[in-house]
């Protein structure tokens, strides 16, 4: 093959690359994904939810503190003082610099051995699992590993321990009957937690997450790009950036609700943390 042509055949596999990204996310749009009421958006209310929440004093522990939304979900939690005690758990400890992290504790647990850390998970009444990898990171072997068999069985442990509000962080498209790899683990966690009952639970189907990741991701750099290039209203459709997906999980925790399951989509957790910006403590 001539130079020039294998280098064409390149630059166009670079440029085919974040439609083969979104091919998953473009057709799943469901109408059974929840919208959360319009009077949440109200400040005045949220401001009142905001504070009675403070005054429960409730424990929470969060799954996944060292990927980019846990790293943002602990700084926004501690920003408003939601709760009496924050735990991370994880499989390594975290070292903090910063003062307002100096009462965070932290659980370091084998999660191939979860089973032997089940007292790591007592006592909580609210849980965040933002666990996850990638396929190419940690093959699909490891990706299911992680994003299912970790994840389920935290929840497990969560649920024998007590928590009352289980909060997963899953993805746009998420179906357990997809040909899609991860958007069938996704749909799996999810069918499989909702069977454990728990008091209220939460689910969160982002879009592409928007975010300047520590670790260089080139297929998810192109990708925010080729979105960078699109109409607003489109790319919002098929994008939301992490701090978005962290106001819309902590509005909807401390919003009271009757509902044992909840389901928000891209459009909602838009809806949902648009409310944060004139509610910032």
């Amino acid at each position: 093959m001539p130079q020039g042509t294998g280098l064409g055949v390149g630059a166009a596999a670079l440029l085919l690359l974040p439609l083969a990204l979104l091919l998953p996310y473009l057709y799943l749009d469901r109408p059974e994904e929840e919208w959360p009421s319009s009077s949440i958006m109200e400040t005045g209310t949220l401001q009142k939810f905001l504070e009675d929440f403070r005054m429960q004093n409730k424990a929470v522990f969060i799954l996944g503190a060292t990927g980019e939304t846990g790293q943002v979900l602990l700084r926004e939690i501690l920003k408003r003082n939601l709760f009496s005690k924050i735990t991370l758990i994880g499989r390594r400890k975290i070292e903090f610099e910063e003062e307002a992290y100096k009462n965070v504790h932290q659980e370091v647990v084998d999660f191939e051995k979860l089973d032997e850390y089940a007292s790591s998970f007592q006592d909580y009444d609210v849980g965040f699992c933002c666990l996850g990898t990638t396929r190419s990171k940690a093959g699909a072997d490891g990706f299911v590993r992680v994003d299912r068999d970790y994840v389920l069985k935290s929840a497990e442990l969560a649920k024998a321990g007590g928590c009352k509000h289980f909060n997963l962080l899953s993805s746009k498209g998420a179906d357990k009957s997809s040909s899609f790899l991860y958007l069938q683990v996704k749909g799996e966690v999810e069918a499989k937690i909702e069977e454990l009952n728990f008091d209220r639970y939460t689910i969160f189907r982002p879009a592409v997450l928007l975010c300047d990741r520590k670790e260089f991701r080139p297929a998810e750099w192109l990708t925010r790009k080729f979105l960078g290039s699109l109409p607003t209203s489109w790319a919002k459709d098929h994008s939301v950036p992490v701090i978005t997906v962290v106001r819309a999980m902590i509005n909807n925790l401390v919003t009271p609700s009757d509902k044992k399951m909840e389901l928000l989509d891209n459009q909602a957790i838009h809806n949902l943390g648009k409310a944060e910006d004139s509610t910032q403590p």
